[in-house]
């Protein structure tokens, strides 16, 4: 499983640290961090992650 962000669109909301956050987490400066290879055992987390995120700034892909 493949995660990306796209960073232009990110508002940090931080709805997808809450849903994901062994996933998504906010650095010392509130900037988004995420893991862009997870385990795939958090995939129904990074799903409700993404659709949690208002802006539709996480793409999921499953390889």
């Amino acid at each position: 499983m493949r995660v990306h962000v796209d960073m232009t669109l990110c508002q940090t909301h931080a709805q997808c640290v809450y849903a994901a956050p062994d996933v998504f987490g906010l650095d010392a400066d509130d900037v988004l961090t995420y893991d862009a290879a997870p385990d795939d055992a958090l995939t129904g987390d990074i799903e409700l992650a993404a659709r949690a995120c208002p802006v539709q700034a996480i793409a999921v892909r499953h390889d």
